[in-house]
């Protein structure tokens, strides 16, 4: 989003201290002075990302020994991708504040054995002869030796470009204290963070010094609006006085999604006892993983959803035929139930199920919280809801792509709208499709229970999200279907 901006003082063009921008916006008042963020090469870089300037190296020092020898290539280009992948998975692709080979070097190696094992074990297998492995060992060797100039190679091109300006991201703090302000001076001091200083945001200032914590660009609340006017792209969250519960709705706010999320710890003191460390000038940063289910991640959850729905379906079939024609008999035609509910980012779908009892009217379809104890749920109606029976038309919403094997439970608008007012964490449940099944039900939080404690269940399987979690809610839900724990 581009701003008509104009330049104040008569600073210098390229110093960053005392560069500012006139933002007119009735809603932040008439007009906002902020940090001169929109800078030529801050634009040009926006989409330029660690692993494009330090793949292109590891890529080089993988596939060099084949000027050596073509009798490996097939394993040698093998090593290549599988220790890239390795790689990937540990983070030595990602980001860094302060960059040094010599804190890479253990896990860099370490992570390089590994690929080259696995490699090293399928050629043994495959040729079943040591003379063939000593050979692709030795081609092996060559890749570790380059593979240390490689990477100092980049790191130095990293370093000249930021120190240069020819790399940079638009930066702004959260927060107002001494660790912010800080923070700020060392960005504005050493360009090779790769980081141009944007401005504070934090709560009311009561408390804090105006002079020290200029520039103040706007209150938390308006976090979210100031990160798309400035172009933000990277958010680091220092001292900021403000309950944890509030500073996590601002920094999940869909309008930060495009943003990288640092955070200083609070106990900065204390060794972080995982990942590697990463610092801007003495004050520890760690990035935060955003816990949202996009990109590749969202791609294999999709792709599991897709193959275990349609062989659930084939398996289930002569059940769904059975439950089709119990309900037929026990309630006549429209054996199949529709009802709009909310799935991802608040958008409503008709979910599918099989009918055990017929609602008065449409509204109190939409508004009935629990039937489980009405008089006009049938017999062959309550054992398919104590089973879960009457959720297995669900799966062909999990085809259409409505609804997940493994998510938040699917509730009506007019439920949605309620709970979203009286507990601010239930809306962030649909960062992700709602579920057949989920933690919270496999939890035993199913009917009449809290609806807050439903809400911190479903977060904490977005946040943890992983295949392995899926198929334990799966087991879970197959292990309470036969013991017919439902409502």
């Amino acid at each position: 989003m581009s701003i008509p901006a104009q330049r104040t003082g008569g600073a210098a063009k390229d110093d960053p201290e005392t560069e500012r921008l006139i933002v007119p916006d009735g809603d932040l008042g008439s007009t906002v002075v902020l940090p001169y963020l929109a800078s030529a090469s801050a634009k040009r870089t926006r989409p330029l990302r660690a692993w494009m300037l330090t793949l292109p190296g590891d890529l080089v020092a993988f596939l060099a020994p084949l000027a050596w020898s073509q009798q490996f290539w097939k394993a040698t280009v093998a090593t290549a991708f599988v220790t890239v992948g390795v790689f990937a998975v540990g983070g030595l692709y990602r980001a860094r504040r302060h960059l040094s080979v010599l804190d890479e070097l253990p896990s860099l190696y370490l992570r390089m054995l590994t690929g080259t094992g696995i490699v090293a074990m399928v050629v043994a297998i495959r040729h079943d002869s040591i003379d063939n492995v000593d050979g692709f060992l030795r081609l092996a060797a060559i890749s570790a030796v380059l593979l240390l100039p490689a990477r100092a190679v980049s790191r130095m091109v990293v370093l000249m470009a930021r120190r240069r300006r020819w790399v940079e991201h638009s930066a702004i703090i959260v927060g107002g204290g001494p660790v912010a302000i800080e923070l700020a001076r060392l960005l504005r001091r050493y360009p090779q963070y790769g980081l141009r200083f944007g401005g504070f945001v934090d709560v009311a200032r009561t408390g804090h010094d105006s002079k020290e914590s200029m520039p103040f660009v706007g209150k938390l609340n308006e976090l979210e609006k100031l990160v798309q006017q400035t172009e933000c792209d990277v958010v680091i969250i220092a001292d900021v006085d403000t309950p944890e519960s509030k500073l996590l709705r601002t920094v999940l706010a869909p309008g930060l999604r495009d943003c990288d999320l640092w955070m200083v710890p609070r106990l900065r003191e204390f060794p972080q006892g995982t990942g590697a460390p990463d610092h801007i000038g003495a004050i520890p940063v760690v990035r935060l993983r955003r816990p949202v289910l996009d990109g590749p991640r969202f791609a294999v959850k999709r792709t599991s959803d897709l193959l275990v729905a349609t062989v659930a379906l084939l398996l289930l079939s002569p059940i769904l035929l059975l439950c089709a024609i119990a309900t037929f008999l026990e309630g006549g035609r429209g054996i199949i139930f529709r009802q709009q509910r909310v799935g991802r980012y608040g958008k409503p779908f008709n979910v599918l199920k099989f009918r055990s009892m017929r609602p008065a009217d449409e509204k109190e379809s939409q508004t009935n919280w629990n039937i489980g104890d009405d008089p006009r749920v049938g017999p062959i109606g309550r054992f398919m809801r104590r089973t879960s029976l009457d959720e297995l038309p669900q799966l062909w919403n999990v085809l259409r792509g409505d609804m997940s094997i493994v998510g938040p439970r699917p509730e009506r608008p007019y439920f949605v709208d309620r709970f979203s007012v009286d507990y601010p964490e239930y809306a962030m449940r649909h960062r992700v499709p709602v579920g057949l099944t989920g933690l919270a039900q496999v939890s035993g939080l199913r009917g009449d229970t809290p609806i807050s404690d439903r809400a911190r269940f479903d977060n904490y399987y977005i946040e943890n999200w992983s295949l392995w979690l899926d198929v334990k809610v799966v087991l879970r839900t197959v292990s309470e279907v036969f013991r017919a724990g439902g409502r």
